[in-house]
């Protein structure tokens, strides 16, 4: 895999958090827009996690490393569910119910959101680390000559 410049890399990082904030607002529908029309009332904090889960991903995509997709897909996922309208989700309305999921789902969610932040900051840093590790170690200078002996000897 080629290894990208600074810039690119930076980028890159910056791409995908701008775009997951734009695009997971939007259907999440934490503003107004003409897609999507949320049914329940934001508490607030929705729009801060989604900054922080979306500044994670950026950081994520710019660690050139290939461990850690799993764990920040769940966490992904689990903000998502957190941030978005609960009754909104057509899918989850079909599997669990618009009540269950107001009376079960609609108490937890910033937790849940948190929870997702959370287990991609994790995913972050086991990249990080296993970049870390795989990166070569800066070479070591050369011993300088002893101080009063010239360089032939």
């Amino acid at each position: 895999m080629p290894i990208m410049s600074r810039a690119t890399t930076l980028l890159r990082g910056l791409a995908v958090a701008v775009g997951t904030f734009a695009v997971l607002g939007t259907v999440a529908a934490l503003w107004e827009n003409p897609f999507f029309i949320r049914m329940t009332p934001t508490s607030g904090f929705e729009v801060v996690l989604l900054a922080v889960q979306s500044l994670l991903f950026g950081g994520y995509v710019m660690i050139p490393a290939s461990c850690g997709a799993r764990l920040a897909g769940t966490g992904g996922v689990a903000g998502y569910v957190g941030i978005a309208c609960p009754i909104c989700n057509k899918i989850l309305v079909l599997i669990f119910g618009a009540e269950a999921l107001l009376v079960y789902l609609e108490p937890v969610r910033i937790w849940l959101a948190l929870a997702g932040v959370l287990i991609t900051a994790l995913a972050v840093a086991l990249r990080w680390r296993s970049w870390r590790a795989a990166a070569p170690a800066p070479a070591a200078p050369a011993p300088a000559a002893p101080a009063g002996e010239d360089a032939a000897g």
